[in-house]
């Protein structure tokens, strides 16, 4: 059984706390339970009821999402991020949740192909807390193409979460699949805003595009931003490229071969932490085998 905060705990953030750019922090005092959690190999999964989405969707109300960001101030934007003002990228979006702590915060998740049509990439520390088993997050909801407030392809609440056992058990590993629904009255997820491609043991050395939406000033999270460089090997199984994407943008994609036109790139990895505070380069997971056993998982669900 996993555990997330109960409602009466809920607050707004006044900072982005465990759940943004940086790798978890300290350990969270377990609240009470909701979602169910499992697992079998490399693979940890928490399954949210129909309630829990329900509830999710009621609670992440338009103004809810724009008053998170007001929230907080990383300070200001880096000078390598940039904002994307080419063509809308509606694969691209803002994933908002409740923390352990249960703060109310956000990441970045990016739409790609799948058999199911309905599974987003992002990092695992925006799922869960690291090295604490029994600390997933709830109420979760992806809004593709989140551009100031506007939801233009509506919301998508998650209903299942594809983790790297390692990094429940060992803060290793920062990459997550998720499933959402479908809404009652609206077209699966790439249906309705296309997909990105994937892709697992890729090797370094290309030139990528690095997206997310960042608490920094002026932007707060309302505005999607953009760093663009060659990736390059790091220690620890993972990759780095020139970015100062601030907190929020964690779990944003990293797109190979990004087509600016179409808006259409691979992602190879995705946002996990960068140097100190809002500090280059970039750091993300390796997509590896483990990476790629959380994508199959997810889109068989």
């Amino acid at each position: 059984m996993s555990h997330s905060p109960s409602r009466g705990a809920r607050r707004t953030i006044t900072g982005l706390a465990t759940a943004l750019l940086a790798l978890a922090g300290p350990l969270a005092v377990p609240a009470a339970p909701a979602a169910a959690a499992a697992g079998t190999g490399q693979v940890s999964k928490v399954a949210y009821t129909t309630a829990e989405q329900t509830a999710a969707l009621s609670y992440w109300t338009p103004a809810r999402m724009q008053r998170v960001g007001r929230s907080v101030d990383l300070g200001a934007t880096g000078p390598l991020s940039k904002a994307w003002t080419g063509k809308a990228i509606p694969s691209i979006g803002r994933l908002f949740f409740v923390n352990s702590k249960g703060q109310d915060t956000w990441c970045t998740a990016s739409a790609v192909t799948s058999a199911n049509r309905s599974v987003i990439m992002t990092a695992a520390h925006c799922a869960r807390l690291g090295s604490s088993p029994v600390n997933t997050y709830s109420d979760l909801v992806f809004v593709p193409g989140y551009a100031k407030g506007k939801a233009p392809y509506g919301r998508y609440v998650v209903k299942a979460t594809m983790t790297p056992r390692s990094w429940a058990e060992d803060t290793v590993n920062d990459v997550a699949a998720m499933v959402v629904a479908t809404p009652a009255k609206g077209k699966r997820l790439t249906d309705a805003v296309g997909a990105q491609n994937i892709a697992f043991g890729r090797a370094v050395g290309e030139r990528v595009a690095v997206f997310g939406y960042p608490g920094t000033t002026p932007q707060r999270g309302e505005q999607l931003l953009y760093c663009a460089g060659t990736n390059q090997r790091a220690p620890q199984s993972e990759q780095r490229v020139p970015c100062d994407l601030g907190g929020g943008a964690s779990g944003g994609p990293w797109l190979a071969g990004f087509n600016s036109t179409t808006g259409k790139g691979t992602v190879v990895s995705v946002n996990s932490h960068g140097e100190g505070k809002g500090g280059s380069p970039m750091y993300g997971p390796t997509f590896d085998k483990t990476a790629k056993a959380l994508y199959d998982a997810a889109q068989r669900g």
